[in-house]
């Protein structure tokens, strides 16, 4: 009985295994059709990071890199996905930095050791982050584009960081030139500055050449020069210089939204704002929405802030999606450079032809785009190509100006949204 039950076991056993072997060489034979081929390839998922402040001070601009990536992630995907690798889907992988570079390095430690599989990451905003969280992705060889404005994220000698904007210093020996330039328009002949700078990566980048000659080639005296460490607690003793000094104009670097608002009340309530002294920031952070929710449309009128990237001519379909999907009033830095960046990734990832970092590393530094071809649509400037450091050579940077409750686009022309007014006072 048992020898029975044992040869009956055997038969079904060899029955089961010819059955499933039959299945296999069917299964392998169909497999040879593209049509089963391309259906097998578009159920695959590429992986694509961000890292960004999602908590702490920075929370809100890491939220507008969010929603401008997952908008890229869904335009890609809806377009037919990576069309060199089966139309294969992006997955967006979403990474919070926290509030400080030691934890920005902790979890970028945390995305490379969760997720192996990732072919490239954008981030991590605050160019302080970013120069921790580069240091992990660079040590991974996961290829790390960026809107930081740092000139140390590029100096390093890295092989897999891409920095698309121009780096703050490029800006600051651009912006200041072209700002004087509004003033002059206006009527207006600036002699005299102060600048209030936080001691982050960015605005040191940004007030170093101003600090070391800028001014002084344009004929402009610095009267004062106070900086602090955010979270800012109390502005005083910071605005009482402009209010001492009444400088013909005042630069103001900050990069979170809660200092912007300290600094920007009291200065009008040391009665120096509301267009009686111009306001030059660079970032951002000084065109977000929570700004104008905070401090109110007067109060930022003519305003005018540095920056990277905005929405600006040319963008009016994206701008105009980007506002009916998420329901923001404007498509800031944050949104617009993380679009762009995730585009460009996927374009890398057509070229690759695979879905490995070091070769979509490979297929960044071979980008070679003008004007608006491809991806460089979403960046300003006259397109988009890495050097050895791995800095965007073709960037622009954009200057712009709250006027009438919304920050938009002056300069440069191509950009420009509106014409630039230089408040009345300076």
């Amino acid at each position: 009985m048992l020898n029975c039950n044992w040869e009956e076991t055997m038969f079904t056993r060899r029955r089961m295994l010819t059955t499933a072997l039959a299945a296999t060489v069917a299964l392998g034979a169909l497999g040879t059709s593209p049509a089963i081929l391309m259906a097998q390839d578009a159920e695959k998922t590429v992986k694509v990071g961000l890292i960004a402040p999602m908590s702490g001070p920075w929370a809100r601009q890491g939220d507008l890199m969010l929603k401008g990536a997952r908008l890229a992630i869904k335009d890609v995907n809806d377009a037919g996905g990576i069309k060199s690798l089966g139309g294969a889907k992006l997955e967006l992988v979403e990474v919070d930095t926290g509030d400080t570079a030691e934890k920005a390095k902790n979890a970028a430690q945390r995305m490379v050791s969760q997720y192996p599989d990732l072919v490239a990451v954008t981030g991590a905003w605050l160019s302080s982050f970013t120069l921790s969280v580069s240091e992990v992705t660079e040590r991974a060889e996961l290829p790390m584009l960026t809107l930081s404005y740092s000139d140390q994220i590029t100096s390093r000698g890295f092989k897999y960081i891409f920095q698309l904007p121009p780096t703050g210093v490029i800006q600051a020996q651009t912006a200041m030139p072209a700002l004087m330039k509004v003033a002059e328009t206006a009527g207006a002949k600036p002699m005299t500055t102060g600048i209030i700078s936080d001691n982050t990566a960015s605005s040191t980048s940004f007030a170093k050449p101003i600090r070391e000659g800028a001014l002084k080639e344009l004929g402009i005296e610095l009267k004062f020069d106070q900086t602090f460490t955010p979270p800012l607690a109390d502005a005083t003793a910071l605005v009482q210089q402009a209010r001492s000094h009444r400088p013909n104009f005042l630069i103001m670097l900050g990069t979170a939204v809660p200092d912007d608002k300290l600094l920007l009340e009291k200065v009008n309530e040391f009665n120096l704002g509301g267009g009686r002294m111009p306001i030059i920031s660079s970032g951002a952070h000084m065109g977000a929405p929570e700004l104008l929710k905070n401090v109110g449309a007067e109060l930022l009128e003519g305003v005018m802030t540095v920056v990277g990237n905005w929405g600006a001519k040319g963008q009016e379909e994206i701008i105009q999606r980007f506002k009916e999907e998420t329901g923001e009033p404007w498509m800031t830095q944050d949104s617009i450079s993380a679009y762009g960046d995730i585009q460009l990734m996927a374009y890398a990832l057509e070229q690759a032809k695979e879905a490995d970092k070091r070769k979509v590393a490979e297929a960044l530094r071979s980008v070679d785009l003008e004007g608006s071809d491809g991806p460089a649509a979403f960046y300003p400037g006259s397109g988009i190509k890495f050097d050895e450091a791995g800095h965007n050579t073709r960037a622009n940077l954009i200057i712009v100006q709250w006027q009438a409750g919304e920050p938009v686009p002056i300069y440069p022309p191509e950009s420009a949204l509106a014409e630039p007014i230089w408040p009345s006072g300076g």
